[in-house]
């Protein structure tokens, strides 16, 4: 899984969201250790107890970025980190094209959350096309620059990724049940939870004109969703995860 740097919440929200699926379906995410979407990717695989690879455009000795020492650390322990670079060699521009070729390589199919329209993401899925893989990119907001990369690989033949099951069957496997039907859920959670996921975001308003609850109980309700791992929100806007 690829995808820009610069990303939006919803971004990485919908990032960490397929890498959970993903590792919960017994899938490994394979990214870059970027900041963005590829370290959300990691986190999504990574708190669903699964598998992920980062493959680093620098020698392993090196913590690049400097802020996703922790996640590097956290990978080694629980996943693999791997780079063609001898130990020593510092991170350079020309490396991280390089190493898609890696990534892509090493996986059955690619998807790509946000690129701009120069993003190295889309080098990333022109070679897994080259490599005869599947390339899904996540649809995005016609408005935003962040996501005119990913609609127009859309445009260009990329299956557009709408449900994460259908990634998961067409890598061969059965989904796994979904968190929410392992916890047990109140019917007042249940219906906020539906409200929410009837849209990629939506408002406390919107939750409100939908289930007819007062403002004062949607927040108590979103707050325990939050705490369970089934919902997010980022200025005013809250997102199903």
């Amino acid at each position: 899984m690829v995808g820009s740097r610069k990303a939006s919440k919803y971004g990485e929200i919908v990032a960490k969201q397929i890498g959970k699926r993903l590792a919960e379906s017994g899938i490994t995410v394979v990214s870059g250790l970027a900041i963005g979407i590829d370290t959300a990717a990691h986190f999504g695989a990574l708190d669903s107890c699964g598998k992920t690879i980062a493959v680093l455009g620098c020698g392993i000795d090196r913590y690049y970025p400097a802020q996703n020492r922790r996640l590097m650390d956290r990978i080694k322990a629980e996943g693999l980190v791997i780079s063609e670079y001898p130990d020593g060699t510092s991170p350079r521009a020309y490396h991280f094209p390089q190493r898609n070729r890696i990534i892509s390589g090493l996986c059955e199919s690619t998807v790509v959350v946000e690129a701009g329209r120069k993003s190295g993401s889309l080098i990333t899925a022109e070679l897994a096309a080259s490599q005869g893989r599947n390339v899904y990119a996540v649809p995005g907001n016609i408005t935003s620059m962040s996501s005119f990369g990913a609609n127009m690989l859309i445009r260009d033949g990329a299956v557009p990724l709408f449900i994460i099951d259908d990634l998961i069957r067409d890598l061969g496997l059965e989904p796994q049940r979904e968190k929410r039907d392992i916890l047990k859920l109140g019917e007042d959670e249940e219906r906020v939870l539906k409200a929410v996921m009837k849209s990629s975001e939506v408002t406390v308003d919107d939750i409100c004109r939908e289930t007819m609850m007062s403002p004062e109980k949607i927040n108590g309700i979103l707050t325990i969703l939050e705490i369970k791992g089934l919902v997010d929100s980022s200025l005013g806007k809250v997102f199903a995860i």
